[in-house]
């Protein structure tokens, strides 16, 4: 672990819980940074652009700004880019999605239908008519593309339902299978080692998801650090489909973890 350069934190639920930071998060990223490790803010949320996500995590006194985040939209921009999509998300993400042309659903019509339905965060957007288009568009051919899977995300009002749900009904209804942009998929991982410019074997993951943050990184040689806050459970290790090389009680633990001090 001292030979790690680099530093993936997951943001909903490792930093922060709705936005406000959780104890000795902000400490342990300023450590982090302090001591020369390479940072990159990974995260699949979908209902904000890199942008407004700096910005909130500003105002819960990180020091970041949008060039530290990488989001599930703005990799699927660059894995979709030239394509045309319906997308479903809870959010505006337009800003993040450069290079992909998003069809008006309000005036298309079958000459003009998208290349990919894109599935992004649940919400009061997912209505049974808008999730009924999204099926039409996968019976007449398009790809189905999903910006993460999650099936809860934290709130503080407690596990909220997401878009993983949804997306398992349109594969089942379809007879199709969702490409992932955003966690677990390799694609994600691989651009955030890059962001870094370090290998996985010189890298950490930290997350609260144990299958989409911390497995998913393992699967590629980055050393997984699940954390026991956000989505963490009483029974989330005896669920998991692996074991994750380390968990820790909270992010404010990774300093210590990988032989740094204040």
């Amino acid at each position: 672990m001292r030979d790690v350069r680099g530093v993936l934190v997951d943001i909903d639920g490792v930093l922060t819980v709705s936005w406000r930071a959780l104890p000795g998060a902000v400490e342990a990223l300023r450590v982090l940074r302090d001591r020369g490790l390479g940072v990159v803010l990974v995260t699949n949320t979908t209902s904000r652009t890199r942008a407004s996500v700096a910005a909130a995590l500003a105002g819960a006194g990180f020091a970041v700004d949008a060039d530290d985040i990488l989001t599930a939209p703005a990799a699927t921009a660059a894995y979709l880019a030239g394509t045309r999509c319906a997308l479903l998300n809870s959010g505006d993400i337009e800003e993040d999605l450069a290079g992909i042309t998003l069809v008006d659903e309000d005036g298309e019509d079958d000459s003009d239908a998208p290349d990919v339905v894109l599935v992004g965060g649940a919400g009061p957007e997912f209505s049974y008519a808008a999730v009924n288009r999204a099926f039409s568009h996968l019976r007449r051919g398009a790809r189905l593309v999903a910006l993460h899977r999650n099936l809860t995300w934290r709130t503080d009002a407690g596990l909220q339902l997401d878009a993983g749900a949804y997306i398992a009904g349109l594969e089942a209804a379809a007879g199709t299978k969702a490409e992932v942009a955003g966690k677990p998929s390799a694609a994600f991982f691989r651009a955030a080692l890059d962001r870094l410019g370090v290998d996985a074997a010189e890298a950490v993951m930290v997350g609260d998801d144990v299958e989409s943050d911390v497995l998913g990184a393992q699967r590629l040689g980055i050393t997984g650090v699940l954390v026991r806050t956000g989505k963490f459970q009483p029974d989330t290790l005896d669920r998991a489909s692996g074991t994750p090389d380390h968990v820790v009680d909270s992010f404010a633990d990774v300093p210590a973890l990988l032989g740094l001090t204040p």
